[in-house]
């Protein structure tokens, strides 16, 4: 089978102007905030708690009505972004989900906070597939491995900066209102974005698909909307709630409905490339397949870590919140220091450094379980997590800016958007099922034995997670080379 051929996005410039660096700093505030409501609530489950009377089940409805809701907001927001116009869908979803950060600061009861968590789920998911869109619109060749860099700076240090500020907040201002203001925190942040885009994101007309000026919302794909977000759901749930025969049930459900909307999208996309919600014919281009699969096969691993570093070093060390946080920002320190630099080279050395970085996050792992080793004998300290966490922040940088920009090189930026949801969607499945696997294990080996051991095999799995990673960057780096030979 032959790939369709690479598409030259209009008007993309080579280099970023300042004006494309304004486009950038709008794009990437509320990513900021999206991504570090992921991280921060880790720190500040034991005081909503407290503050809230939550119950085990409340607590973890925060943490995965977030995720869950973000997963199934990407495809169909970034279909419609692509349908009719980015900075519209980018804006409103800027506006949701500050609104939800201010319910979630202001509830009264765990219902509340989770009902508006699954709000500010919906708007990250609806803000974050336009920025792909965006950067594929107004970047190319190595400007726009630049900005997937700078965008790769921003995802890691969000996450891993995540801890270390709510548990900051929370040291300051205690408990009781610590725990409200990591969502509020979000609010100001929101609006800035706001704003910003509003002034500085451009209005191309040709964001527009002729498709969506014909049809309205039937360009969306209504059925494709409802199959594809019930298998997400279906999908994930097992991995959040329910961990029982009935959760397998469930999951099967999910991947047979997933199968029914690839027989939909494909029997559409027979009659018009226009007309499905995704255009099957994505997969086609193995540089988007492998590259998309080998940063969905890192993301099984690497979130986990936040969850159970966060939860040995507060209960398995006796530490505070703020120092669980602090032990995570070597790893956001290298991210913000590297990103960037590969991000400019992803055009020459992409495969290779993607291969590295998984490569790294194995080693950073396996790091991980050394440090815990030595704690649990007394002959180690906290610097140790904090040194293989530093090394987890270097495969990070060299990760997912080359993964990003490769697996987006040939898509044209008509599909941009529906590609990153669908990128971006794999991503959350995978992280869903990553943290559900190795926190489980932690809690049930904590409790079978101590907090040590449990870190010890939670890092060893998380380093055969990542592991598949590796053979999915060895693929990738292969395809690659065999392409450039051909075309050379």
């Amino acid at each position: 089978m032959t790939s369709p051929t690479p598409h030259d996005d209009d008007g993309a410039a080579d280099s970023p102007a300042p004006p494309a660096r304004r486009v950038m700093i709008a794009l990437l505030t509320p990513l900021f905030a999206a991504l570090m409501s992921i991280s921060i609530v880790n720190v500040a489950l034991p005081a909503i708690e407290t503050g809230l009377g939550a119950g085990s089940s409340d607590l973890q409805w925060v943490l995965s009505g977030y995720a869950l809701a973000f997963g199934v907001a990407l495809v169909p927001a970034g279909r419609a972004g692509d349908l009719w116009g980015r900075r519209r869908f980018f804006l409103v979803g800027v506006a949701f989900f500050g609104a939800a950060s201010l319910l979630c600061a202001l509830a009264p009861t765990p219902l509340v906070l989770n009902l508006a968590r699954v709000l500010m789920g919906i708007g990250a998911g609806l803000l974050t597939p336009q920025i792909i869109g965006m950067i594929q619109r107004l970047f190319s060749g190595a400007a726009r491995g630049r900005a997937y860099g700078l965008m790769s700076t921003v995802i890691g240090v969000a996450v891993a900066a995540g801890p270390a500020i709510g548990g900051l907040i929370i040291d300051v201002a205690g408990e009781d209102v610590g725990w409200r203001l990591t969502f509020l925190i979000n609010v100001p942040l929101t609006l800035l974005a706001f704003v910003l885009a509003a002034l500085w994101l451009p209005r191309p007309t040709e964001d527009v698909g002729p498709a969506a000026a014909r049809r309205g919302l039937g360009a969306l794909d209504p059925l494709g909307v409802v199959l594809l977000s019930g298998a997400v759901v279906l999908i994930m749930l097992p991995f959040i709630q329910f961990r029982s025969a009935a959760g397998a049930a469930i999951g099967l459900a999910g991947a047979a409905l997933m199968g029914l909307w690839v027989l939909w999208e494909r029997r559409l996309g027979r009659r018009s490339a226009e007309a499905p919600m995704v255009d099957l014919s994505l997969f086609t281009w193995p540089s988007y397949t492998l590259n998309t699969l080998v940063l969905s096969l890192y993301f099984l691993g690497m979130p986990a870590v936040w969850a159970i570093v966060a939860v040995y070093v507060q209960q398995g060390l006796g530490h505070g919140a703020l120092m669980a946080g602090l032990v995570t920002l070597p790893s956001a320190v290298m991210v913000m220091l590297l990103s960037a630099q590969v991000g400019r080279r992803v055009e020459s050395s992409g495969p290779a450094m993607l291969l590295l970085g998984t490569i790294l996050s194995v080693v950073s792992m396996l790091g991980l379980a050394g440090a815990t080793a030595l704690i649990g004998t007394g002959t180690g300290g906290l610097w140790l997590i904090g040194v293989a966490l530093a090394l987890n922040g270097i495969s990070q940088a060299l990760i997912i800016p080359s993964a990003q920009t490769l697996s987006m090189q040939d898509v044209p930026h008509r599909m941009a958007g529906a590609a990153g949801g669908v990128a971006q969607t794999s991503q959350r499945l995978f992280t869903a099922v990553g943290i559900a696997g190795v926190t489980g294990a932690y809690f049930t080996i904590a409790a079978l034995a101590d907090h040590h051991t449990a870190m010890l095999v939670g890092s060893l799995t998380i380093a055969a997670c990542m592991l598949t990673s590796v053979v999915g960057a060895v693929f990738a780096a292969r395809r690659a080379r065999r392409a450039a030979m051909t075309s050379s």
